[in-house]
């Protein structure tokens, strides 16, 4: 799979994966105590609806934009993602929506290796005090990562899946977050091309060890594109759920959902 994320933002995939990425940040805010989160995959950091990208694919239009004219104030993390990304014209990306989260002792590190998208998330990541843009490749350099000095966190793994091999560094990523920050919450991104290659990546990432998690399945009927299908199944697996996070997406989804034309499924694989 080829993917710039230019031509995907906004998408019914990424309303769903910053939902749950609002929900959980919501949550870790709950303690006084500071917290970190590192952004494997981060891209660019904002995306440009009005460009040619976006205008191509027309996915942003059949995903964010059937949002833009709810007001609605709970459920709260609907709210405040509505709130997040209201800008028409210009949609954030997860490490611009977290670095807008952050409190003043909390921080961020935005990692992405592409040259001209590093130096567009540098930019978008400047007047954030607490969040800082890191060259380089996020499945290399994670493990220096961790444990972050907070103890307390998220790590986002989202890469392009531009490679068959990064369904399995993407497991390798997980293995090695609950080697050396057990506690830790671990949000994994994830294409659903087949049912099969899914299940078996859930699988995978369970053998590692994980006792807690939960699988968030987001899709749409299916939409030609030329001559190409869209992706029209996405899918998220949460380590560490945070108590709630099935409850915010449901509800969310009972709101959003329908003007999405969207079905979700929430499962708990591992844990009560």
């Amino acid at each position: 799979m080829n993917y710039r994320h230019a031509f995907h933002a906004g998408n019914f995939a990424d309303v769903a994966k910053h939902l749950a990425l609002v929900s959980v940040l919501s949550h870790l805010k709950k303690k006084e105590t500071p917290f970190a989160v590192i952004d494997t995959h981060a891209g660019r950091g904002v995306y440009d609806l009005a460009g040619e990208a976006a205008a191509r694919t027309g996915e942003a239009e059949a995903g964010v934009a059937r949002l833009r004219d709810l007001t609605a104030t709970e459920p709260s993390a609907l709210a405040t993602y509505l709130e997040l990304a209201s800008d028409a014209a210009r949609y954030p990306g997860s490490p611009l929506i977290a670095a807008r989260m952050l409190r003043p002792g909390d921080r961020l590190i935005a990692i992405e290796k592409h040259p001209e998208e590093f130096a567009a998330l540098k930019t978008a990541l400047y007047p954030f005090a607490r969040a800082r843009a890191v060259q380089g490749d996020g499945f290399a350099l994670l493990a220096g990562l961790l444990p972050p000095q907070e103890r307390r966190g998220l790590v986002l793994i989202d890469p392009p899946y531009e490679s068959p091999d990064d369904f399995a560094a993407a497991a390798r990523a997980v293995a090695a977050v609950m080697k050396r920050f057990a506690t830790g919450i671990v949000m994994v991104w994830f294409p659903v091309k087949s049912k099969a290659e899914a299940d078996g990546f859930c699988g995978e990432v369970l053998a590692t060890g994980v006792t807690k998690a939960l699988r968030i399945d987001v899709s749409v009927e299916p939409v030609k594109s030329g001559d190409k299908e869209r992706l029209s199944s996405a899918g998220l697996l949460v380590i560490n759920p945070p108590f709630g996070l099935d409850r915010d997406m449901t509800a969310a989804f009972d709101v959003a959902g329908p003007l999405l034309k969207a079905r979700l499924d929430v499962m708990r694989l591992a844990g009560d």
